[in-house]
């Protein structure tokens, strides 16, 4: 019999602890759950995304 993994187990329940959060915020905002999870995936806009020459 194969050992249980517990931690995907744990990070599974994390995942949906957060989305649970995200679509609390979201509808807390009135705002869908897919925007605010799409803008937390995203990582934050520096406005330089072509280096200067």
């Amino acid at each position: 019999m194969a050992k249980p993994n517990y931690s995907s187990a744990k990070r599974q329940r994390e995942i949906a602890k957060q989305k649970k959060k995200a679509e609390k915020r979201a509808k807390k905002l009135g705002l869908s759950a897919t925007d605010e999870s799409m803008r937390e995936d995203q990582p934050p806009a520096t406005g330089e995304s072509t280096p200067a020459t």
